[in-house]
């Protein structure tokens, strides 16, 4: 499983922005990077200050949310959609849309794993992925 670090999170967020930015080919999951945050204006200031994107902290105590957390959660699930994993996500994101539009769809999505990564932390054990698509289904009806 590749693990990159803390900072090369930031360097490949800032880097897919950047060509997005000056319209040079993008590889890979460049493509998703860069459409994420094209969704995201509230953080492209900041992906263009990598060095900035390298200093900054933010922690739930200071009362902010990791843009780079919340751009990588935004991958897992586009990556969950695209293999429907777990079984039955991809069905339960269209219900979602029918109410409400897909990037605010995402976001329901975004809170159930972010929930269920910090309970399995917690517990010190794997996702629960049942209980993952439990959360999302709670959300459409």
């Amino acid at each position: 499983m590749f693990t990159p670090s803390r900072d090369e999170v930031r360097r490949f967020f800032c880097s897919a922005w950047k060509k997005h930015q000056d319209r040079l080919p993008l590889a890979g999951a460049e493509v998703a990077a860069a459409d994420v945050a094209a969704r995201h204006p509230e953080y492209h200031a900041l992906l263009a200050d990598p060095e900035g994107a390298l200093q900054g902290e933010w922690t739930p105590e200071g009362g902010a949310m990791n843009p780079f957390l919340h751009l990588s959660l935004h991958l897992a699930v586009a990556e969950q959609l695209s293999i429907d994993q777990p079984p039955g996500i991809r069905a339960a994101f269209a219900r979602l849309t029918q109410r409400l539009e897909p990037h605010a769809a995402e976001h329901v999505l975004l809170e159930c794993l972010g929930e269920v990564l910090w309970e399995a932390q917690q517990r010190g054990g794997m996702p629960d992925s049942e209980g993952y698509l439990d959360k999302i289904l709670r959300h459409t009806t």
